[in-house]
């Protein structure tokens, strides 16, 4: 499904959501539960490290124990723009430093956790790695369990979520013109 995306006051545009889901048939959740609305940002952080371009990637562990591996995302901050939200996640929970280059869109997904259904919409960014190196050490959430540098071709295997592999897929296809 496309969606517009949702702004913030004073916030600058992006382009259309790539996708969303749903909970699984089977989970839904009863529609009189509470709804809250979650916003985050972040992306692809690329860099090219032995002869072949890198992406930063994070692993947590999810709420049912299992390890997932994603791209880096957190909470906007203050007056924060999703862009400035999106390089300074990335940035805790990878240590990697870097500059935007180009928005990538859009994602929104449904679950359900403490009684109330979130409704979450991550923004994504493609980032040109700057500086720093790969450590979970200054995420302050201490979501990150690991981080490593993975090859852009091996991403689809690598991420645990569909629509984070498509996000990735828009940023392979704009690679050719920053690198």
């Amino acid at each position: 499904m496309v969606h517009p995306v949702p702004r913030a006051p004073k916030r600058s545009p992006l382009p259309p959501s790539v996708g969303s889901h749903a909970a699984p048939a089977g989970q839904s959740t009863p529609s009189q539960l509470p709804t809250v609305e979650e916003i985050s940002a972040g992306g692809v952080v690329v860099e090219m490290r032995d002869d072949e371009l890198k992406v930063a990637i994070i692993a947590r562990i999810n709420r049912g124990g299992r390890l997932e591996w994603c791209l880096p995302k957190g909470h906007p901050e203050g007056q924060e723009t999703y862009a400035e939200a999106a390089v300074r996640e990335i940035e805790e929970e990878t240590g990697i430093a870097g500059d935007i280059l180009a928005p990538l869109g859009s994602i929104d997904y449904w679950f359900t956790v403490s009684g109330h259904r979130v409704h979450k919409t991550v923004h994504h960014f493609l980032l040109r790695a700057t500086g720093g190196f790969l450590t979970i050490e200054n995420d302050p959430d201490h979501e990150a369990v690991d981080v490593a540098w993975v090859p852009v071709a091996e991403l689809g295997r690598k991420l645990s979520f569909p629509n984070e592999r498509r996000i990735t897929d828009l940023a392979k296809d704009l690679l050719p013109e920053y690198f």
